[in-house]
């Protein structure tokens, strides 16, 4: 395989990768007006409820941001690798995940946990798309054959 070249499509990939970092920078000033709101000063991580009488509603705002960003490296690894073989799938995954973690994150905000699942558990089955696409673009070089693209 000399030279591998990105198909056209790998665009959808680079773009959907830009919309979840859009999303991250809004959750992030999320947890920030939360902060002001619930006066959970830097560097806090977690508010106390032995402290604060508010405690639950940051933390539920700040979790559901942590989760986020804690699981950003896997959703990046997974949409950049498997777009290599099924861009225009991975591509459509990733709007799920984006749209599924946006619902993950105003359910959880709320200050009731449960919520955070309503919708935001498709989450999960995007992920699971995006694991299936990175293993068939593995397997795909292992039996030697070009990067070839699903739609």
């Amino acid at each position: 395989m000399e030279g591998m070249v990105l198909p056209k499509e790998y665009g959808y990939v680079a773009l959907v990768l830009v919309l979840y970092c859009l999303l991250n920078f809004w959750m992030a000033a999320q947890v920030g007006m939360a902060r002001k709101k619930y006066q959970v000063f830097y560097p806090t991580l977690y508010a106390s409820e032995s402290e604060n009488k508010n405690a639950n509603l940051f933390n539920c705002v700040q979790r559901g941001h942590q989760n986020s960003l804690e699981l950003m490296p896997m959703f990046f690894m997974l949409i950049m690798v498997g777009g290599l073989r099924h861009p225009c799938a991975c591509a459509a995954l990733g709007v799920l995940y984006i749209v599924s973690r946006f619902f993950y994150f105003t359910g959880y905000a709320t200050g009731d946990p449960k919520k955070r699942l309503k919708i935001g558990k498709y989450g999960f089955l995007a992920i699971l798309g995006l694991m299936v696409c990175t293993i068939s673009f593995g397997v795909g070089l292992l039996r030697g054959g070009e990067p070839r693209t699903m739609f």
